[in-house]
C-alpha cells in the first residue's frame, strides 16, 4: 500500500503530538499534613475542644494521625474513615451526611464500609488538585469536627 506524499507528512507531523508525556500532580507531604493537623488541634481548642485529626494523601493512605489524651478509641477509626470519604468523593462529609438525610442515592453510600458520612472529613485542594483530606473526630460535635478542619485547611493553604 502506498501512503501520498501528503498522508506521510501528516502522519510525520502529529506523531509526536500523540507521545505520551508524564502528569504535574501536587501530593500531600508530611510537612503539610503536620501544619494541617496542629492548625485543627488549635481551631479545636480554641473552642475547648480536643480530639482526633487524621491526615491522608491523595491515594487515601493515611500521612498522618493525632490522638489526644482522654480521646475514646472509636474516634480514631472514625477520623481515618472520616478523611478517606472526603478524600473519596471530594465532598465534605459533612455534605455528604446532610444529602444523604435527603437522597436515597446518597444514603447508599453508608453501605460501604470504608465511607463514614458524619462531618469532620474535608478535601484538601492545591491548585486545583485533590492533594488529600483532613479527618476530624471527637471535638465535640460533627460540626464542630467540620469547622476545625476547614478553617484550618483555609489558614494554611493561604499561606502557600
Amino acid at each position: 500500500m502506498k501512503l501520498s506524499l501528503a498522508s506521510a507528512f501528516l502522519l510525520a507531523v502529529s506523531a509526536p503530538a500523540l507521545a505520551a508525556s508524564p502528569v504535574s500532580l501536587f501530593d500531600m507531604s508530611l510537612p503539610l499534613a503536620s501544619q494541617l493537623a496542629e492548625e485543627v488541634r488549635s481551631q479545636c481548642k480554641s473552642i475547648g475542644q480536643s480530639g482526633v485529626v487524621s491526615v491522608v494523601d491523595r491515594g487515601g493512605n493515611l500521612v498522618l494521625l493525632q490522638r489526644e489524651e482522654g480521646t475514646g478509641p472509636h474516634n480514631t477509626l472514625a477520623a481515618q474513615r472520616k478523611a478517606f470519604t472526603a478524600l473519596s468523593t471530594k465532598t465534605a462529609t459533612l455534605s455528604l451526611a446532610e444529602r444523604a438525610q435527603q437522597q436515597e442515592d446518597s444514603r447508599n453510600l453508608n453501605t460501604l464500609p470504608e465511607l463514614l458520612l458524619l462531618g469532620g472529613g474535608v478535601p484538601v485542594v492545591y491548585q486545583s488538585q485533590t492533594i488529600g483530606a483532613v479527618g476530624v473526630a471527637g471535638m465535640g460535635g460533627a460540626k464542630n469536627d467540620h469547622q476545625c478542619a476547614k478553617n484550618a485547611i483555609e489558614k494554611i493553604l493561604k499561606t502557600k
